[in-house]
């Protein structure tokens, strides 16, 4: 029984050790996307016609 206490502490050190980790990577901003905004301005005009496509036109008649 006494094992089980050892691992169940052991998983919870390593699971807070990992939620650190993670949490000081997304502070130092380690999961900014670099890319896309780069790129965002090559395919500006393809989401304008998408939208202009999916909005109806006003039937003035």
């Amino acid at each position: 029984m006494s094992v089980i206490y050892l691992l169940i502490t052991v998983s919870i050190i390593v699971a807070l050790l990992f939620l650190y980790a993670f949490l000081r990577a997304v502070k130092n901003g380690q999961f900014d996307d670099a890319y896309t905004p780069s790129v965002r301005m090559l395919f500006d005009d393809e989401t304008k016609n998408k939208t202009e496509k999916e909005q109806p036109k006003a039937n003035n008649s």
